[in-house]
């Protein structure tokens, strides 16, 4: 029986990657995570037990000096993201993220060419979408860092650029919700390209999404990449149709499923049996309020009240909407803070569970007590609707668990 491949990614963090689930359906082979510090690299490039090695931040170009060659993507980058184990025992340099961002840009419909194009960084990443960006034609490539002639401070002397792309860290999980640049400075932007997997929409993107631009985020350029990275462990050809397809299943497998609702619509309940059928870690926000205030969401209240809530809501709100593949029960004020909107949306499937106002259950609910429900459904109502990716109509916990199966299946 042929032995498997060993093969793995290094890089500095890596606990919450997605490369062994996309190479797990790439091909049959072994895939681990190798976190490793600077002065670690060497040793295990040296006496590392593996065939191939993707390589990830800040490692592309630490990894060179060890390589016996450099294919000639990597030499004319220079930067390295896949190593492969020659048979002598030496080690090629080469460059798949090439081939991963040029596969962006063609799924997203993208032609650089003849436009202006801005690259945030100047690290690896930055190197080889410059590398593509220059075989396409752009008109003019300015790579903006924090310390070059072309910097943040100056950004309004290419006001006239129409892509950009993010290729620094800056808004990548666990840091989210800060973006690299304000886009209201670039004024004549069409798209924007962030190498950015996780988050699904970083602040940028976010931010590209409200000005209507066009926004990609790097999932799609991970996989693209990794499938070429497996045709060189391996030797062998892989379709190309499957980079959309595991894009897809990544996609949803990571995301959350969130929530939103008025008060007694059947959220918790809906999200206990979404996490049972799914298998996925369940978050009830509101029971994760009282567990650390120690007391009930009408004690509250009543002893610190609304303000005091939403501030505690919000903080909880930002450490579990950056988590991955979890069900989320939100809060039916929670949408009433614009501060949570961003949280809501950056890494979710959020879903609007609608139910009959008649039918809505007012009991340890404070707001629902002291307001009239019809009042507070035409407050929030414009606000679920915003947010939603998914409406469902709750006439059951079942029914609704199984809508919302059916409308993520698409």
């Amino acid at each position: 029986m042929k032995e498997k491949k060993r093969c793995g990614l290094i890089g500095e963090h890596l606990k919450h990657s997605f490369s062994p689930a996309i190479h797990g359906m790439l091909a049959d082979y072994e895939y681990q995570l190798f976190e490793l510090q600077a002065h670690e690299v060497k040793d295990f490039l040296i006496k590392g037990d593996f065939d191939g090695l993707n390589v990830t931040i800040p490692y592309k170009q630490t990894v060179i000096p060890f390589c016996a060659e450099l294919t000639p993507a990597a030499k004319a980058i220079g930067s390295v993201n896949t190593i492969v184990r020659r048979p002598d025992g030496t080690l090629l340099g080469d460059n798949t993220d090439y081939d991963g961002f040029a596969w962006m840009l063609r799924a997203a419909g993208a032609d650089p060419k003849n436009k202006k194009v801005l690259v945030l960084g100047n690290g690896g990443a930055s190197l080889t979408v410059n590398a593509v960006l220059r075989d396409l034609g752009a008109r003019e490539i300015v790579t903006i860092s924090r310390n070059g002639e072309n910097n943040y401070d100056n950004l309004e002397r290419h006001a006239d650029a129409r892509f950009l792309v993010n290729a620094t860290p800056v808004g990548m999980y666990p840091n989210n919700g800060v973006s690299p640049l304000n886009l209201e400075r670039l004024p004549h932007l069409e798209a924007v390209f962030d190498l950015i997997y996780n988050p699904s929409k970083t602040r940028l993107l976010l931010d590209a999404q409200r000005k209507g631009l066009q926004g990609v985020n790097g999932l799609g350029m991970l996989v693209a990449q990794a499938k070429v990275a497996a045709e060189r462990f391996l030797g062998t050809s892989i379709d190309e149709r499957m980079i959309a397809s595991i894009t897809a299943v990544i996609e949803k497998e990571t995301k959350n499923l969130l929530l939103i609702g008025m008060p007694g619509a059947g959220k918790s309940t809906v999200a206990r049996g979404l996490a049972r059928r799914l298998g996925r870690p369940l978050v009830d926000i509101d029971d994760l309020i009282e567990l650390r205030a120690g007391c009930t969401i009408p004690e509250i209240f009543a002893s610190q009240g609304e303000r005091a809530f939403r501030e505690t809501e919000h903080r909880i709100l930002s450490e579990v909407s950056k988590e991955s593949g979890q069900v989320i029960a939100a809060g039916g004020g929670i949408v009433t803070q614009a501060a949570n909107h961003d949280l809501i949306r950056q890494h979710s499937h959020v879903i609007w569970l609608q139910r009959a106002i008649e039918e809505l259950s007012k009991e340890g609910r404070p707001l629902s007590q002291s307001h009239s429900l019809e009042t507070l459904y035409e407050e929030r109502a414009p606000l679920y609707a915003m947010l939603a990716d998914q409406c469902v109509e709750l006439h059951s916990a079942e029914q609704a668990v199984n809508a919302i199966l059916k409308g993520t299946q698409k």
